[in-house]
């Protein structure tokens, strides 16, 4: 036999009569949209096709998809017709082998694949065959292009880190609360910027108020409540739809929001999320300040049930979770015992003492109601002695007209927001009355609705800042003091004098028992600001004090001494 009848015989059949299907792809909508890489990709294959005699029978277009992974809707597609039984096609044609795989793995283990159907991948510009030479010079080939892939992404994201940092938006949907505007060009790029959109930003506002505060300063409010208030005063997100824990739960704890967007926070692949180190802050207009943001960060650490057991949270004891042993730093539990006679007694005992007995911890014992009489009072005669508030309260008044000036700032903006969507909603009235419009438009209804909803939300967001602005109310005086501060002490029992937890929680965040005669307090300055401005009806955004250190009862004079304790 001859050394060319040896070669027609190995030429495999798929080459004397081929089906093929085209799959073309490039990496970016950009490309897909503006590039000629498409076109120029099915006019070479298709010639391809033409000068062998080969049938086209089908076509699949990626337009804006990575090759790094086969999360790829047209490929996807194709695979799925490849292996049917029989094929519809039983070549597959791409321009070159990167177009099909950038990962070599994934590359050789659909190229198995689609072979235990009949189907063949043939590169037109890269044009091997089957024997183990061009299969390993295949290999190399799909092997360089994921180590190119790798290093293009790598200076890629480089530069979009770089272009993150310079305050630029590298693309994608921004949080709830902000909108993109143009920033200018560098060449033929547009630089894009966040700007705060005025609606949707005062729902961010109205979470964190609800998560400090409450509705109407009824106390702070869970994921769960807020997302159901939410939803409840019709209240939508941004694409209409309601709210979840997991969206309340991003809104709150999103640096953005406090003018530190994080670009590179997460894998886009994995969604895990990466070393600080690989950040890029991106600077935003705040919406909350940093006091707010942090309190809210406290809180929400505070009701985790990693961090504290739900009894801790929401049990009927007024320290748990915050008293704690000043000898070892373990917590004080509740411990009971009776008496000869059936008497109940109640008292908070260290706890590493309870486990490991007196080498463990000297730590001591206090009864329950005397400990909880003694905390308590203190707050009330001498943390919320008029004269130590106003100093506190100073601190309020020099920000509150900062303040209000920003609000109605605010205010003047959705104002100018709802009258542009009435404006636009004449001039659609005006079109369809005068005939301009066809008003079996399919597109008309939305846009009056969108433009309705724009306008409606718009006014009612700008009514209730009007409210929040009313609610400062007039300047404080000694003696607007004096009876705040008699007000903020009931707030602290019961009208069945027992003590209410969450606003001795409010302004002390930990008691240390020292010995039977001495607790120190310690709390955080910002929270009880924070509590005596929403008992006071002072919005809580006026609060911009900063400095989150246990404080403001360092000195010895907060320590608490009940010499019968």
């Amino acid at each position: 036999m001859t050394d060319a009848a040896l070669r027609v015989e190995d030429t495999p059949p798929v080459m004397a009569m081929a089906r093929a299907a085209l799959y073309l792809r490039v990496s970016t909508g950009r490309q897909a949209e503006s590039d000629l890489s498409i076109p120029d990709q099915r006019r070479q294959i298709e010639g391809y096709c033409l000068s062998r005699g080969w049938e086209v029978a089908a076509e699949f277009v990626e337009p804006g998809n990575t090759a790094t992974d086969d999360r790829r809707p047209a490929f996807q597609a194709m695979i799925d017709a490849a292996m049917q039984k029989p094929s519809p096609f039983n070549v597959i044609l791409v321009h070159s082998f990167s177009r099909f795989f950038r990962d070599q793995f994934q590359f050789e283990f659909y190229v198995r694949k689609l072979a235990k159907n009949g189907v063949r991948l043939i590169s037109i510009t890269q044009d091997l065959g089957d024997d183990p030479m061009s299969v390993m010079m295949r290999q190399i080939m799909t092997l360089f292009d994921e180590y190119q892939s790798k290093e293009n992404g790598k200076h890629t994201l480089r530069s979009m880190k770089e272009n993150a940092r310079q305050g630029f938006w590298n693309g994608a949907r921004p949080p709830i609360g902000y909108r993109i505007i143009e920033a200018g060009h560098r060449g033929a790029k547009v630089k894009k910027k966040l700007e705060i959109d005025p609606i949707q930003a005062e729902t961010v506002r109205r979470i964190y108020r609800m998560a400090l505060n409450g509705v109407d300063d009824n106390g702070p409010m869970g994921l769960k409540a807020i997302a159901t208030w939410l939803n409840d005063n019709n209240i939508r997100t941004r694409d209409g739809g309601r709210w979840g824990l997991g969206a309340v739960h991003q809104v709150l704890t999103r640096t953005t929001y406090i003018g530190q967007h994080k670009f590179n926070y997460r894998d886009y692949r994995t969604k895990a999320p990466k070393p600080e180190s690989e950040h890029a802050i991106m600077e935003v207009p705040a919406i909350v300040s940093e006091a707010e943001f942090e309190a809210v960060q406290r809180s929400l650490k505070a009701r985790s049930p990693k961090m504290m057991p739900p009894m801790a949270v929401g049990g009927p004891t007024l320290l748990t979770g915050i008293c704690f042993c000043a000898c070892c730093g373990g917590a004080m539990t509740l411990r009971t015992g009776t008496s000869s006679v059936g008497r109940e007694y109640r008292y908070y005992t260290c706890s590493t003492k309870a486990r490991q007995g007196a080498k463990g911890c000297p730590g001591i014992t206090v009864p329950m109601d005397r400990l909880n009489e003694a905390v308590v009072g203190h707050l009330e005669w001498r943390l919320l002695d008029p004269k130590r508030l106003e100093e506190m309260m100073d601190q309020i008044l020099e920000r509150r007209d900062e303040w209000v000036e920003q609000r109605r700032l605010h205010v003047a903006d959705l104002e100018r927001r709802a009258t542009e969507a009435e404006a636009k909603l004449k001039r659609l009235y005006d079109a369809i009355e005068n005939g301009v419009i066809d008003v079996s438009d399919l597109s008309l209804k939305d846009r009056i609705a969108e433009l309705t909803a724009t306008r409606d939300q718009a006014r009612g967001d700008a009514e209730r800042a009007v409210t929040h602005i009313e609610k400062i109310g007039p300047a404080i005086t000694p003696e607007s003091l004096r009876a705040f501060a008699m007000a903020a002490r009931r707030k602290l029992r019961q009208g069945d004098g027992s003590f209410a937890r969450d606003h001795v929680r409010a302004v002390a965040q930990r008691v240390e028992v020292v010995s039977k005669t001495e607790v120190r307090i310690r709390g955080l300055r910002s929270e009880l600001l924070r509590t005596l401005t929403a008992a006071s009806g002072v919005e809580a955004a006026v609060l911009g004090v900063r400095g989150f250190e246990l404080k403001w009862r360092a000195r010895n004079d907060s320590n608490v001494r009940p010499s019968d304790s």
